[in-house]
């Protein structure tokens, strides 16, 4: 059994907190519901009886009769209840009730230390409650006059009419409502905690994969995504955002990660589809243009590769076409519209994307354009069931993976790492996408 991270538990629920809002809110009107319309209101009546002493004026004798009324107690309690008492009681008020049914609606309770009993009637009818009850004593009384031979039983209080339900108690209840929503609330975000195998925290991916975290791109909860791609570009449009200055704080950090190297050829690759890739890969691109480098992204997706809309340029030909022939790579590489940022498109979509980018071709190519360009950004593809990113790590500088909260499984995330170091990968860290901003602050969305 995994152990619990208690921090972490108690940031998913922060984080899921309106799943506990809801569950409350649910009960509440659940329980309000039948509280004030399906239950019925029932009536509590009870009277007194005490086991009196006899008429004897010895001490002695007087203590022995209290000692022996409440050794009765208990037996009294069971007469009171017996088929034949509630039998009578039936017959004389001519209730339509089965001994059983008025049974259950009977209790007995004995006062500790005293010669004392309570018996109490319960009964959705006020009035019939404080009847059945003070119809049961008197003939109680009786029935012990008749089997002990004795007259000392006596009624110390008849039941009164309540006017008060013994069941309905709103405050109670509605705080019990809002108690139990709390539990039910709590209980599903455990159990939705505890199954779901998901990057919950950045802190999490830093530790389990002991992989420096290179940056995190923030998620603004409040804004929904239009899908409109040419908004993807945020670090060009909106350079003096938040999310901008973490995708420069990743180039940063790459920098310095190969400050004894020559690091120009860096690999943007991930476990699955749909962590935000592209658009890191994009952005990051435009990071380093920024910086007055020349910069060249390819768009090594041959599948699925969408760099040409996101940098608003046609896919005619692109890598595909350029490792198939042995076209100059001039006529491939189109200047964007950024300064500085060119970019080389899929292409068209081949049915052997691994050969191609494992060819001699494809190396030649990387060492070729890494005599005209600053840096190169490979937008790569998903690890997990593609053999395309592997093959190209061996041939990069530097690799980048990136892991969505919410979203990349904690284990393929783990495979990644590992199929990446067994192919003698450079991993210069992680990119944590979809991090939760903190409340008042601005973020943009903008994700693959």
């Amino acid at each position: 059994m995994e152990e619990i991270d208690l921090k972490e538990l108690f940031d998913f629920i922060k984080s899921k907190i309106y799943i506990l809002i809801l569950a409350i809110i649910v009960v509440v009107i659940g329980g309000c519901i039948y509280s004030f319309k399906i239950k019925i209101p029932t009536y509590k009546s009870s009277a007194t009886i005490i086991l009196a002493s006899g008429e004897n004026t010895n001490s002695t004798e007087i203590q022995n009769d209290i000692a022996l009324n409440q050794k009765l107690v208990s037996t009294y309690s069971e007469i009171v209840r017996s088929r034949k008492v509630l039998s009578a009681v039936i017959t004389n008020m001519n209730l339509d009730y089965s001994y059983e049914e008025l049974c259950n609606k009977v209790s007995v309770q004995a006062v500790e230390n005293t010669e004392i009993i309570t018996i109490s009637v319960v009964d959705k009818n006020a009035m019939k409650a404080q009847q059945i009850t003070n119809n049961i004593s008197t003939e109680f009384a009786s029935e012990v006059t008749e089997i002990y031979n004795v007259k000392n039983v006596k009624i110390l209080d008849y039941a009164n009419y309540s006017r008060k339900p013994n069941n309905v108690n709103y405050v109670k209840e509605i705080i019990i409502y809002i108690l139990s929503g709390g539990i039910l609330g709590l209980a599903i975000l455990f159990i939705i905690f505890y199954f779901d195998n998901t990057v919950k925290t950045d802190e999490q991916v830093e530790n389990r994969l002991s992989l420096p975290i290179l940056g995190r791109i923030p998620l603004d909860v409040n804004k929904k995504n239009d899908g409109k791609t040419k908004d993807e570009l945020v670090a060009h449009l909106k350079p003096k955002s938040s999310i901008s200055e973490n995708i420069r704080t990743i180039r940063t950090n790459l920098q310095f990660s190969s400050i004894k190297e020559n690091m120009k050829v860096i690999l943007v690759a991930s476990s699955i589809s749909g962590e935000g890739k592209s658009f890191i890969s994009s952005n990051l691109s435009v990071a380093f243009a920024q910086t007055k480098k020349k910069v060249l992204i390819i768009d090594c997706d041959i599948r699925r590769g969408k760099l040409h809309k996101i940098l608003n340029c046609k896919d005619e030909k692109g890598l595909s076409d350029l490792l198939i022939s042995n076209d100059d790579v001039n006529d491939y590489i189109i200047k964007t519209s950024i300064n500085n940022l060119y970019l080389i498109t899929r292409g068209t979509i081949a049915p052997n994307p691994s050969e191609l980018l494992s060819s001699n071709r494809m190396k030649k190519l990387i060492a070729d354009l890494k005599t005209r360009f600053d840096y190169i950004i490979l937008d790569g593809v998903p690890v997990n069931g593609l053999s395309d990113s592997l093959i190209l790590s061996k041939i990069v500088d530097k690799t980048v993976v990136i892991a969505s909260v919410g979203y990349t499984p904690n284990d393929l995330l783990l495979n990644t790492k590992k199929s990446l170091e067994n192919v003698g990968a450079d991993i210069a860290g992680i990119v944590v996408n979809k991090v939760k901003a903190p409340k008042n602050s601005y973020y943009s969305k903008y994700y693959e």
